[in-house]
């Protein structure tokens, strides 16, 4: 291959897609097992190569040098053969300078932990003193000479304003985990996160829900593919493209959740937009059907509304999970805090707010079975759809217009 990212899996990996719109050359993935690795730096096959998880400090014993940040750094993400010799670089420290700087976050002066030991940890070290960090402190379940434990770290830095993760806590498929409780960093100014599948992890969520100023890693994987492919093909990048790349990949990858009253035209809406995006559409009540193998009317008559909720909140985690496609939730989704959660870390909300009296009463609608119900869950939840919502659109008649209209609103 000419170019391309090496890993031992890369099922979570967006590089490709990033690197077809820098453009200009071919990308390829390629997961190598731990065995083939040796054979694979040995035969030098490749024009360049981004390196990630496990082996960004494998791969130094091979090669004929390294630039001072990636000396300093001990760690290597971007290799570039030059003639049969191989040249090792850290774009990371870049990637997530970038970040860190759009983020408008200071380091200097301020007590920073970073969470992990591995090779992106070191680099958030070295870079944050770089910065003008004035404590760095490696965070590790393995305590050791250079790094202390998740108790220690809750207990003697609970003043520390900045908190970057390396860890692979939260990442793809594992959704839901966080690395480190945030309760009793009362000081906390930043958090930065290196995990960018999903788009949002539960800690940037956390962390947003207390007001702190917190970043998933998309921009920082944008902004290091750019410097890679600087490095490949000894070009000079405008910088204004990392912001252009970041944008197009966030619409690409970012899902499109529908929330709304039963009957406000969520699936109808839905089948549009997949028809003009192109993108798979997944209404949830048809998934707990398909799952179940029973009707919603009889999961609420037989085993109750807890039951069907405890069921729905399964599916939208599960298909929360995903990335671009729409989703067209049931009109109580939106009831259980935890479902918002799922939806925020990798979807744009849209609430479809119909008026209730334009809504129809079906029997086949547990919660909407006549206009009273209606009108009396529209009063109940209207609060709720307004503050988890990213988008508000009041539905128009023509379920096509209606998607334009949400594809005007969302993607410009």
């Amino acid at each position: 291959m000419d170019y391309g990212c090496i890993a031992r899996k890369l099922g979570h990996s967006f590089s490709g897609e990033i690197h077809s719109l820098i453009g200009g050359y071919d990308y390829r993935l390629r997961e190598v097992p731990e065995s083939e690795l040796d054979s694979f730096m040995k035969k030098r096959d490749f024009l360049g190569i981004n390196v990630t998880i496990p082996y960004k400090k494998d791969v130094i014993p091979y090669l004929d040098g390294m630039n001072d940040i990636a000396a300093r750094i001990g760690s290597v993400n971007t290799v570039v053969n030059r003639g049969g010799r191989l040249f090792g670089y850290n774009t990371d420290y870049f990637g997530m300078k970038a970040l860190i700087e759009r983020m408008g976050l200071s380091l200097s002066g301020k007590t920073v932990l970073v969470l992990g030991t591995g090779g992106t940890s070191v680099t958030a070290q070295v870079l944050s003193k770089d910065l003008g960090a004035k404590t760095v402190a490696a965070v590790s379940r393995k305590p050791s000479e250079g790094s202390i434990s998740y108790d220690s770290a809750t207990a003697d830095y609970s003043h520390a304003e900045v908190i970057i993760n390396t860890t692979p806590v939260g990442m793809f498929p594992e959704n839901y985990g966080s690395p480190i409780r945030l309760d009793c960093f009362t000081r906390l100014e930043g958090v930065v996160d290196a995990v960018f599948n999903p788009l949002r992890s539960q800690l940037v969520l956390d962390a947003r829900s207390r007001g702190i100023n917190a970043e998933g890693g998309l921009y920082m994987l944008v902004a290091q593919a750019v410097y890679a492919s600087e490095i490949f093909r000894d070009v000079t990048i405008p910088k204004s493209e990392i912001e252009r790349i970041f944008g197009e990949v966030l619409k690409m990858k970012e899902n499109i959740a529908l929330t709304g009253m039963p009957a406000s035209g969520k699936s109808a809406a839905g089948r549009y937009l997949s028809q003009l995006l192109g993108r798979e559409l997944i209404d949830t009540d048809d998934e707990i059907v398909r799952r179940t193998g029973r009707e919603i009317p009889e999961i609420f008559e037989k085993d109750g509304e807890a039951a069907f909720r405890d069921i729905e909140t399964e599916v939208l985690r599960d298909v929360c999970r995903r990335s671009g496609v729409i989703i067209s939730t049931g009109g109580g989704a939106i009831l259980r805090d935890e479902n918002v959660a799922a939806m925020r870390q990798n979807c744009k909300v849209v609430f479809l707010d119909r008026d209730p009296d334009w809504l129809t009463p079906t029997a086949d609608r547990p919660t909407a079975s006549d206009k009273e119900a209606i009108r009396k869950r529209y009063a109940e939840r209207h609060d709720r759809y307004i503050s988890t919502a990213d988008a508000v659109i009041e539905p128009v008649d023509g379920a096509e217009e209606n998607a334009k209209l949400i594809i005007e609103r969302l993607l410009g």
